[in-house]
């Protein structure tokens, strides 16, 4: 390893070491949030820049054609470069963004989508609208789930792992996340410190509390805790439970979910309530909600709110339409959809979403929704109707191959294809579009995750006859 410092023009680009520092200027920001810069030939990816950036930086990781580094000094800001909200910005790992202004966020993912459906997708000139925003670029989580751990002098912590390691940075607040979780967060800890129960350590697979999780509904203010454990039985706990449900007027419920697995996943199979009730009530969408603690519903409740308008104004409902929602999950979307079609039916893989699906279908006394268990590529094939309109959300893998062979062979008149990933977004859209069957006919990017690097896009599609 040297020190050595590799000038601008690159004359050393054989000699790079781990540990070299070098001068570069950051031109563009990867999908993952990363600047990147170039030196000589060689491209260089550092983190927490900002294109305009000027930096000196050492060097992490040395490949033949590009490297890694981290920054040392920003020697010229970039015009969109500002001060971060939080003071632990550049270490916490839940935020890539916080020094880059929001309106360049903003344009920065709407790039993504036009280079991912072009490059990917193959689209010429694809449309693409700005990325929608409700501008609430900070309090706007309804979920955090925190690792618990413990400092080297033996204080119980939470907060979020530092970027690219397991080391947690330890937080009493946070300004993406609802304000209304900050004192959870800090009294929590302090709670468990004084019960003793030991907390989880995932190199030695040992202790109890793994996870402090809280959901909230951002219009009722209901929260729902759940702690995370190894075992699900901890001393003193149901009554730490009512002491909790006491201090806190808007705690609706405790829960324990048992995780006993060696396993980075945050949730186990098995939830159950200590105290109160195991959901919390939302408004979404002129609908109320009914949400438990390990089931899937958008972190961003306003933002979703806002694509799922931008949806019902492209799609033009006229009342008379059968809608499938594929990956329908709790049927945030079908059942506000369903007021607007003859019939609305979901499909979803998780057998506890679509039984809140189900309940959430007679809490708002709609009758023309109906909800069926199963992986979408199983399902998909066997329906007894034939859609009109079929709106797809997977999960970031994008769809199985055999989803889109079905879609083309049942041809329903319109997709909506709502992706977290511009890259399976556009490489499902090519497969779909490739044949002439179906024409591209635009693209809506939402900002869903404010600070950070991930961009949702809805994609529309028409049937060609």
């Amino acid at each position: 390893m040297t020190n050595s410092k590799v000038n601008s023009e690159g004359l050393t680009l054989a000699e790079w070491q781990q540990g070299d520092e070098i001068e570069t200027e950051i031109f563009d920001l990867t999908d993952d949030g990363d600047g990147v810069g170039r030196v000589g030939q060689r491209v260089v990816f550092v983190p927490d820049t900002a294109p305009g950036d000027r930096v000196r930086a050492k060097l992490t990781e040395v490949k033949s054609k590009l490297a890694h580094a981290k920054v040392l000094e920003v020697l010229e800001p970039s015009p969109h470069r500002i001060r971060p909200r939080c003071i632990v910005a550049d270490k916490c790992g839940g935020c890539q963004w916080q020094h880059i202004s929001e309106e360049f966020q903003l344009e920065t993912k709407r790039q993504q989508v036009v280079q991912a459906l072009s490059k990917i997708g193959g689209f010429a000139h694809p449309s693409v609208e700005p990325t929608l925003s409700t501008r609430n670029f900070l309090d706007y989580r309804n979920k955090a789930s925190y690792p618990i751990g413990r400092s080297h002098r033996g204080q119980v912590q939470a907060g979020y792992y530092q970027r690219g390691s397991h080391r947690l940075i330890n937080l009493n607040q946070c300004p993406i996340q609802d304000a209304r979780f900050n004192p959870f967060l800090a009294e929590i800890k302090q709670d468990i410190q004084e019960q003793g129960w030991q907390v989880y350590h995932e190199d030695r697979h040992q202790g109890e509390v793994r996870h402090l999780s809280l959901r909230i509904g951002r219009r009722t203010g209901e929260i729902l805790l759940t702690l995370v454990l190894r075992d699900d039985r901890l001393p003193g706990l149901e009554a730490q439970a009512q002491e909790w449900m006491k201090r806190y007027p808007d705690l609706v419920g405790v829960c324990i979910n048992h995780n006993p697995d060696r396993t980075n996943v945050i949730f186990g199979k098995e939830t159950r309530c200590l105290v109160g009730r195991d959901y919390i009530r939302e408004e979404f969408a002129g609908l109320t909600f009914q949400i438990q603690s390990d089931t899937f519903f958008q972190v961003n409740t306003e933002q979703a709110e806002a694509l799922l308008q931008e949806i019902e104004k492209e799609l033009q409902l006229q009342g008379d339409e059968t809608l499938l929602d594929a990956y329908c999950g709790i049927g945030t979307m079908t059942l506000p959809l369903a007021r607007r079609v003859r019939q609305a039916v979901g499909l979803e893989l998780q057998a506890e979403s679509i039984r809140q699906a189900q309940k959430n279908a007679r809490l708002n006394q709609i009758d023309n929704a109906r909800f069926l268990v199963g992986a979408v590529e199983r399902l998909l094939p066997k329906l007894d109707f034939s859609p009109e309109i079929v709106l797809l959300d997977p999960p970031r893998k994008g769809c199985e191959r055999s989803v889109l062979e079905t879609l083309l062979a049942i041809r329903p008149d319109r997709i909506v294809y709502v992706s977290c990933k511009p890259a399976t977004l556009a490489r499902d859209l090519k497969i779909l579009c490739q044949g002439g069957q179906y024409r591209f006919v635009r693209a809506q990017p939402a900002d869903f995750f404010p600070q950070t690097a991930h961009v949702e896009c809805a994609a529309f599609l028409q049937a060609v006859y």
